[in-house]
């Protein structure tokens, strides 16, 4: 049985990364449910799993991290990666500058 808040990360999900794939998809979906995100709205859950989830997976970002980058310096660096990533999924949403401002 799946409970409403299910339906509705899928929902986000789908209209978010319509063409990205189940073995990308289904990290997500299930850090999106995890329990240090149940406070959030579906949308902004599903929002932070997709961009976390390209970071690590598709980006330099951890040696970055590991070379000494900070944070903040390390996400910035990997903005056009995501977006890439974004793009080749179709997504609805992008990451932009300003939000590592």
């Amino acid at each position: 049985m799946t409970t409403k808040r299910q339906r509705a990360v899928l929902k986000e999900l789908t209209l978010l990364i319509p063409q990205a794939p189940y073995s990308d998809s289904e990290p997500i979906r299930s850090a999106a449910l995890s329990a240090h995100m149940k406070h959030l709205p579906p949308s902004i859950a599903v929002w932070l799993s997709i961009v976390a989830y390209i970071r690590h997976t598709y980006t330099n970002y951890d040696e970055l991290r590991d070379e000494g980058y900070d944070k903040d310096s390390a996400r910035f660096f990997v903005i056009d990666d995501i977006n890439e990533k974004l793009t080749e999924w179709r997504a609805t949403r992008f990451v932009t500058y300003e939000d590592h401002e």
